[in-house]
């Protein structure tokens, strides 16, 4: 019994550090469990994401039951194309355009969330700096070399790198420090506050049943601690007249 309960305790320790993904990045601090943060961060995704980045999925029905949406609303509101309501969430751009311009197609981000972890992607969101070598304009100290440009830039600003020492393996000088040297749409706080909630949004599309599961996890947790108190309860009486 003892042995069981070090294991679910480790198991359980170790599950938000394989949930992050690696590496050292910003903690995201998302709120899935949050409805108005989840129809904010879908706003923002279809209105700055979805012209290149596919859902696919993610039904619009799916989407607005677990987010409280009206079909007339995420009608209105979120599709900005010709599909019906019950269609998974495609994308504007062509492939052959998308590869043509930025030289790969974008990729499809339902997953996203669980394969680089939510951290990831908020720490990603807020590391974009001008960079005129690069092809599109823009580099990512998170992602080098990224083929994305920063389509956030307006509501976040212009931030400069400034460079210290050649890194170890010879690539280049690491960036030290990301200035904003041209105030966006939004103050710091507020771009945070915008890009944690398209980062919970991002995570919900990549587990939708984790508004469920969370809330269900709680029961569980409170039967296995019953049933544990019951079997400890009877091993005890099964074994008092053997000590």
């Amino acid at each position: 019994m003892r042995s069981i309960a070090f294991f679910l305790a480790g198991l359980v320790l170790t599950l938000p550090a394989l949930a992050a993904g690696g590496g050292s990045y910003e903690a995201a601090n998302t709120q899935v469990g949050n409805p108005a943060a989840l129809q904010r961060g879908a706003a923002m995704y279809m209105n700055y994401c979805a012209g290149c980045h596919s859902l696919k999925y993610m039904r619009w029905s799916r989407l607005a039951a677990d987010l409280g949406l009206t079909e007339e609303q995420v009608m209105a509101n979120l599709v900005f194309s010709d599909a019906k309501f019950g269609d998974t969430i495609g994308v504007a751009i062509p492939p052959a355009d998308g590869t043509a311009w930025f030289g790969k197609a974008p990729p499809d981000l339902s997953l996203v969330a669980r394969s680089r972890g939510v951290d990831w992607i908020y720490t990603y969101l807020k590391s974009f700096y001008v960079d005129p070598t690069a092809g599109v304009g823009w580099n990512n100290t998170v992602f080098p070399n990224a083929s994305m440009p920063h389509v956030l830039w307006e509501l976040q600003g212009v931030q400069e790198a400034r460079f210290g020492e050649v890194a170890a393996d010879g690539s280049g000088p690491v960036v030290e420090q990301l200035e904003l040297v041209r105030p966006g749409l939004l103050d710091p706080g507020q771009y945070q506050a915008a890009i944690r909630d398209l980062t919970s949004f991002l995570q919900y599309v990549g587990e939708p049943a984790v508004l469920k599961r969370q809330a269900l996890g709680v029961w569980v947790l409170l039967y296995l601690a019953l049933f544990t108190l019951i079997a400890w309860l009877l091993k005890r009486e099964y074994w008092k007249d053997v000590h």
